[in-house]
């Protein structure tokens, strides 16, 4: 089993490392970013990729769809802290090849997965599933609470401006503002760009006037 890890988290990494080496013939890649993670996918098309999807640089479900139909044969583990059952629930529904772990998930259940991913079967966790069929609460009903930091990034997301563009601005890395695009994203209960700046006009963080320039 070729496993390609891409997870920026060194404590993460190391864990998931450890277990890996309980299943014989398995071979272990780190890839640091999107770039060297598709050159894997080029050489290894039958590959298992464990994905932490909050801090590694893809930016949204169609990006993941998009290298399911670019790479077909690959299992893919998303394996992160926290996951919306929105996106979760639009990841599952673009193929079984897409496993979901949350990182409180406990090590039997890491076990299992890989056991999963090695048979190109879905594996859910428990905690995951516990969400997907706890009763929705309506975004009305639920107050959002965005940072400073946050609600300076949705305005310059509303008027247009990259992740990259905006890291540049703030002086941060692109990690940074991705991550800080994802859980906007996720307390929004949104999954695109255009979603998000109707969010920003409502909420009054952008003029109108200011957006339509």
């Amino acid at each position: 089993m070729f496993v390609s890890l891409a997870d920026n988290q060194d404590i993460t990494r190391a864990g998931m490392m450890y277990v890996c080496q309980e299943f014989d013939g398995t071979v272990m890649h780190r890839a640091e970013d999107k770039t060297e993670l598709i050159e894997q996918l080029r050489q290894q098309e039958e590959a298992v990729v464990i994905l932490d999807y909050t801090l590694f640089d893809i930016n949204d479900v169609e990006e993941l769809e998009i290298l399911h139909q670019r790479f077909p044969k690959v299992q893919w583990i998303l394996f992160s802290v926290d996951l919306s059952n929105d996106f979760v629930r639009r990841v599952i529904a673009i193929s079984s090849h897409f496993s979901v772990l949350l990182k409180e998930s406990p090590i039997q259940e890491i076990r299992e997965c890989l056991i999963y991913a090695q048979r190109h079967q879905r594996y859910i966790c428990q905690r995951m599933t516990e969400l997907l069929l706890a009763p929705q609460v309506s975004q009305m009903e639920e107050e959002v609470k965005l940072t400073p930091t946050e609600m300076e990034i949705l305005k310059d997301i509303a008027l247009g401006q990259t992740t990259k563009e905006i890291a540049e601005r703030r002086f941060s890395s692109f990690h940074t503002v991705n991550t800080h695009r994802k859980n906007i994203f996720r307390k929004l209960g949104v999954n695109n760009v255009h979603e998000a700046t109707k969010y920003a006009l409502r909420a009054g963080l952008v003029d109108s006037a200011e957006y339509y320039i």
